[in-house]
């Protein structure tokens, strides 16, 4: 039991890095470099081809969000154009009508609802 806790209240020995003596260049305030080993970083082939396949998968699913967000977008620029549009005949409408009388703007307002239907 003594054993114990003598290992366990043992100090550690702080981790640090032995001293590399001065520098030949005097520049003592930079990092020292270690060897450029440019394939040291790589992983191997079925690492690379997972990541590519996350990769893939945010891809298609910013696509498909960003899709989603446009026909949104469109959706709501046609509705207001149609609500424009049916605003700007009604208006016409009431402006045809001060002037005319109130059963010939009717048989005009048919005759070209009659007329579009036939050129669309």
């Amino acid at each position: 039991m003594s054993t114990e806790v003598a290992t366990a209240t043992a100090p550690s020995l702080p981790t640090t890095v032995p001293a590399q003596g001065m520098r030949k260049n005097g520049k003592q305030w930079h990092e020292p470099k270690s060897a450029f080993r440019p394939k040291a970083g790589n992983g191997t082939y079925e690492k690379r081809q997972e990541e590519r396949k996350f990769m893939a998968a945010v891809k298609a699913k910013e696509k498909e969000m960003k899709e989603e967000k446009e026909t949104e977008r469109q959706r709501r620029i046609t509705a207001l154009k149609e609500k424009r549009a049916v605003k700007e005949e009604k208006a016409r409408y009431e402006k045809l009508a001060e002037t005319m009388h109130k059963k010939r703007v009717e048989r005009l307002k048919r005759k070209e609802k009659r007329n579009k239907m036939l050129k669309s």
